[in-house]
């Protein structure tokens, strides 16, 4: 059955003249005569039986109707444009897979060994997007994701990679400002927004007696924790995973216990098995697994 679809001059046309709230503006955008975008309008405005433009005069205003279609025709336009750049900028005779994942780890620890993958698989590309929750990976447009382990993800196929066990670390100027026997209960201490309970949960695991465990500053994400903490605001509760060099540097250092009672379990999701995915997303599953082993 031929879906009931305007042709994509006539809906070009009708957002650029929307948009502008003129037929001449949207034909010179549009490389066009006034008249064609006329045209186009008009056939668009017979094709749908509604008017989508009021015509005083010589003017032209949106009609209640043509207001909410340009809202949707745009949004429209806008992503056929996204999909057919995205398929564009695809590598000849290469492959590409989409990789939804948590941002700090993306940033702090997969991106970073990135090169890894590419000197092995030069002909795949990897895109990689944000997520801070769980999702349904069926159409999401993704092929693999990288989160915490959780409940939503029942019916994927999840592997695990690696723990995520905090530390409280700070900026060595901080203790030297502070004093040689500071306590940690009268340092400033951080939080994630997403974890109110830690530092109390850090707490109860190592004996350390905290007068208000809650009191301090939140941030959403890690990532901005530990440049807090790089700053000198105070002693974060981070991954361990993700400071390494900080640690090494002497930039960072952590004078307390690692708290493995908040520790969370990292694992890649999959829509189905390892070996029943496509090539390109096997190739990336088989070598994070390894990496992460490593």
């Amino acid at each position: 059955m031929r879906r009931k679809i305007p042709s994509n001059s006539a809906l070009q046309a009708f957002e650029a003249a929307a948009r502008h709230g003129s037929f001449a503006r949207a034909a010179e955008e549009l490389a066009l005569t006034e008249g064609a975008v006329s045209r186009q309008i008009g056939r668009l405005e017979a094709f749908l039986g509604v008017a989508l433009f009021e015509r005083v005069g010589n003017r032209v205003r949106l009609a209640p109707n043509g207001t909410r279609y340009a809202a949707q025709v745009r949004e429209v336009l806008d992503r056929l444009e996204r999909d057919s750049l995205y398929l564009m900028g695809q590598p000849t005779g290469g492959a590409s897979i989409d990789i939804a994942a948590i941002p700090t780890f993306a940033t702090r620890w997969l991106i970073p060994r990135l090169k890894h993958f590419q000197n092995r698989h030069p002909n795949i590309t990897v895109h990689i997007a944000e997520c801070m929750e769980p999702f349904l990976l069926a159409g999401s447009g993704f092929d693999a994701a990288i989160h915490f382990e959780h409940p939503a993800w029942a019916g994927m196929h999840l592997h695990h990679l690696m723990e995520e066990v905090l530390v409280p670390v700070c900026s060595p100027a901080l203790l030297e400002g502070a004093g040689a026997n500071v306590s940690l209960d009268e340092l400033p201490r951080l939080h994630r927004r997403q974890n109110p309970d830690a530092w109390q949960l850090y707490a109860q695991e190592s004996g350390i007696a905290l007068a208000n465990p809650a009191v301090g500053a939140r941030y959403d994400l890690h990532s901005m924790l530990i440049e807090a903490a790089l700053a000198g605001l105070g002693v974060a509760l981070v991954p361990r995973l993700y400071i390494g060099a900080e640690l090494e540097q002497g930039r960072l250092i952590a004078p307390w216990p690692d708290g493995k009672r908040v520790a969370k379990n990292f694992c890649l999701v999959l829509p189905e098995p390892i070996e029943l995915s496509a090539g390109p997303l096997q190739a990336f599953a088989t070598w994070i697994l390894d990496e992460a082993r490593g």
